[in-house]
């Protein structure tokens, strides 16, 4: 008698031991990559000033000071200790402006990429599974989205619509969602023939219930993975976007729009440029790191 209670529960444990030890593996296989933890480390910093913008930022990033324009990096000839990272034409505060611009980047590339996920995820999950007319007539969208450049797009909805910080999340989220589409298709063409999922339709599971507690589950790690890297992207596009000055518009401070302010004073003030260029670097690099050693960690495959 005690034989036969007992085995049930082991089994029961057992099967709550499995995720902990899913996760524990795949946060071991992380750890071990100095790259995935170089630019973990650096994202969170970025995300930090980003959030604690308001108290990190050591002057209002739109206040003017005509006397202090041009002031150069605090470690050049002329440099001020008030500015560590010089000021602009107006006498802006360079790092304030750098700092709050980071906030909207980020902001800008998480919601389009959650708009992105929404959208294309639902649309695989529907193209994959249920398949027949609806997967070619959705394919066939996809194929015609593809043909088009994502950014001439997305220029093109921005200067019709205006700009606006909610005009480019939308933009840059529903003209990057194919990519899901496509991605979450292949994987459920393979997880819908699974034996699991016929177990779950011979036990009389309604499709919808599969779909969600069965196939999509066994998507999460493409999803996280490529959301990540999709992330770096859209914050490029935005930059991209605010260069071209079709941006947020001029209400926020942002690294493309810095750039272009300060691309025709480069001879006479170099950081002006280069100061946002190199925090697009590193905050791209970083997401890039993070997510293509996340997917090493991800995959069984890898050892």
């Amino acid at each position: 008698m005690a034989i036969g209670t007992l085995a049930p529960l082991d089994l029961a444990a057992a099967a709550a031991r499995e995720p902990v030890a899913e996760r524990s593996r795949i946060w071991r296989k992380f750890v071990r990559n100095p790259a995935g933890i170089a630019g973990a480390l650096a994202l969170l910093v970025i995300v930090g000033a980003a959030v604690a913008a308001p108290y990190v930022a050591p002057h209002e990033p739109a206040r003017q000071s005509l006397i202090r324009r041009f002031t150069p990096p605090i470690w050049a000839k002329g440099g001020h200790p008030a500015h560590l990272l010089g000021t602009d034409q107006v006498g802006r505060d360079t790092l304030s402006r750098m700092i709050h611009g980071a906030r909207l980047s980020l902001i800008v590339g998480v919601s389009a990429v959650v708009v992105s996920l929404v959208v294309g995820v639902t649309l695989g999950l529907l193209s994959g599974y249920i398949g027949g007319r609806l997967d070619v007539v959705l394919m066939t969208i996809v194929d015609v989205t593809l043909s088009f450049p994502q950014l001439l797009l997305a220029l093109a909805f921005v200067a019709a619509l205006g700009p606006s910080m909610v005009t480019i999340i939308l933009v840059l989220g529903l003209t990057g969602w194919e990519r899901y589409t496509r991605v979450v298709r292949a994987e459920v063409l393979a997880l819908r023939e699974k034996d699991f999922v016929e177990a779950a339709r011979a036990m009389g599971v309604t499709s919808t219930r599969i779909v969600m507690r069965h196939v999509l589950p066994n998507t999460f790690s493409s999803i996280i993975v490529m959301s990540t890297l999709q992330v770096a992207q859209a914050i490029l596009q935005e930059a991209a976007l605010s260069f071209l000055g079709v941006g947020s518009g001029r209400a926020y401070p942002t690294w493309g729009q810095m750039i272009a302010l300060g691309r025709d004073f480069v001879s006479v003030a170099w950081w002006l440029p280069t100061f946002p260029g190199l925090a697009i670097l590193m905050t791209v690099l970083a997401i890039n790191l993070v997510g293509d050693r996340l997917r090493d960690a991800l995959d069984p495959r890898v050892t």
